[in-house]
């Protein structure tokens, strides 16, 4: 079924963090939205690549080699095997654009690892 999503809408359905919602999907892939705050775990996907998409606030993603900025409106796509960690001091929102197959925290299995749920 077509439909259209309001982003802002759907943001207001859950205020955990690091609990990504999916709200589509694209070939074989989710379009996911989550709430950030705080700093994440160091992992990476073995076979999948992941966007990024700062809907609000301002998010920094740790790489081993340098730090990467993104402010509202920017994205980044993290390329498979990329080791990352996201780092959110305040607040922020962002759009992942990912395979079916992605795991939240990728290679890593903690009490972050969740299964991203519809809204």
């Amino acid at each position: 079924m077509i439909q259209t999503i309001n982003i802002s809408q759907k943001l207001d359905l859950f205020n955990e963090y690091w609990s990504p919602r999916i709200v589509g999907e694209l070939n074989d892939s989710h379009v996911k939205l989550v709430k950030l705050k705080g700093e994440f775990v160091w992992h990476q996907h073995e076979n999948e690549d992941e966007l990024f998409l700062v809907i609000k606030g301002k998010l920094l993603i740790k790489l081993r080699d340098r730090d990467l900025w993104l402010n509202e409106g920017e994205f980044v796509i993290i390329p498979k095997g990329a080791e990352h960690c996201p780092v959110a001091e305040e607040e922020v929102h962002v759009m992942l654009l990912e395979p079916k197959s992605t795991l939240n925290t990728g290679d890593q299995q903690n009490e972050r690892t969740v299964e991203a749920q519809w809204i």
